[in-house]
């Protein structure tokens, strides 16, 4: 069966996360994405690992192709424009006004292939005091609140350990890129996709974080600030997650750790007592489950079917019975790297199921292949790298 995006090509010439992981997304799902780099490759590919393969350029770059054009001169810039006029969507993360300089923003592009979806993705936007800056995952944690979010109770703020701006700028990239197709198909019309980093974080950190700043009217009822402690737990021999969030989950854990005389606090008589003290709450918590192992309380806590979770390693997550039953991390041979262990595509479709199409490629291993497709002669091609336009074969 077919991936629900086949028959779609993407010209991506996006470098280290935010783009590519997009794309990879999108060819997961059937679309055929070639992967432009320059002669030296994507950056992300140096990051350590084997033969310019880095781990996460290698799960960031499955399923597509790659080939090597440099856009620095003419005759490269032209066969880009040559690939462009077959494609569905064009995707580039440069820093704006840098696609203009290179020949390769909206307006060139379209001059070629009017139907064209054209995705721009950038740091901060593309206007303001800092549209014009260098950025990075960290930076917009900074500036999306999200550091701030991380911090303790009064304590400094503090990074997640994880570049989630990027890959919540990749999701978002993903999904308003089959929006667009979309309504391609309806309308006909191509469209200009722009999405920044700080706007797709701060659209993802509101919808909880923000809740004291939603309602703006002075009538309005304040909902206060998230509880500053965070929800792992220390118990007599490890961690667990817990949460009681509703009524109904704050009695049975109460029952649960034999503490029936918190049912009679008056601070936690309904949920919107548990969210108003949620800070005594959770201190509370934190004292009676330090007092016994993780298997104990995993146990009684499912049983009173308060939710609950083991705190699991990188390196025993995929050992995890409920892992395993997921079948969500996959192991596959690499001509190159060898054994390669991934998680699969997340989503599971019945009718056009989304795949693992292809190991992510080496530095320009499809570039006579896919000029061929787009009826370049090999004596042509050979051209093309005899000028350096091209990589090595």
């Amino acid at each position: 069966m077919s991936g629900a995006l086949e028959g779609f090509r993407i010209i991506d010439v996006t470098q280290v996360i935010s783009g590519p992981l997009a794309t990879r997304i999108l060819a997961d799902q059937g679309a055929d994405v070639i992967k432009v780099e320059p002669p030296e490759g994507d950056i992300l590919r140096h990051m350590g690992g084997i033969s310019g393969l880095s781990p996460t350029f290698a799960t960031t770059n499955r399923s597509k192709r790659s080939v090597v054009i440099n856009l620095k001169n003419d005759s490269g810039l032209a066969t880009l424009h040559q690939l462009v006029a077959g494609a569905d969507v064009f995707i580039q993360n440069s820093r704006p006004g840098i696609a203009e300089r290179m020949g390769i923003g909206e307006a060139a592009l379209r001059a070629v292939n009017p139907a064209l979806i054209y995705v721009s993705i950038c740091g901060f936007g593309e206007e303001g005091p800092y549209s014009h800056k260098r950025v990075y995952d960290p930076l917009i944690q900074g500036m999306s609140t999200l550091a701030d979010i991380q911090a303790g109770q009064g304590d400094r703020p503090r990074l997640v350990r994880v570049i989630v701006p990027d890959k919540v700028t990749a999701l978002t990239a993903a999904q308003n890129i089959t929006a667009a197709l979309l309504a391609r198909e309806r309308t006909g019309k191509g469209q200009h996709v722009r999405l920044s980093m700080l706007d797709a974080v701060i659209a993802f950190v509101w919808p909880e974080a923000m809740a004291y700043h939603t309602f703006v009217s002075p009538e309005a009822p304040k909902i206060k600030p998230v509880a500053r402690r965070d929800l792992v737990y220390d118990t007599a021999d490890g961690y667990i997650i817990a949460s009681t969030v509703a009524h109904r989950e704050w009695e049975a854990f109460c029952r649960a750790a034999e503490r029936s005389d918190w049912l009679e606090d008056p601070r936690f008589q309904n949920t919107a007592g548990l969210v108003a003290h949620a800070s005594e709450r959770l201190e509370m918590m934190a004292e009676v489950l330090k007092t016994r192992t993780t298997e104990h309380w995993l146990d009684v806590l499912d049983k009173a079917d308060v939710p609950c979770a083991p705190v699991l390693t990188r390196d025993n997550l995929h050992l995890h019975p409920q892992v395993q039953a997921n079948g969500i991390i996959v192991e596959q041979d690499h001509p190159v790297a060898g054994l390669v262990r991934q998680a699969r595509p997340a989503e599971r479709m019945d009718v056009t199921p989304s795949a693992i199409s292809r190991p992510a490629p080496t530095l320009g291993q499809h570039t006579d292949e896919v000029l061929a497709e787009i009826g370049l002669e090999p004596e042509r091609i050979a051209e093309l790298r005899d000028s350096g336009t091209l990589g090595e074969a």
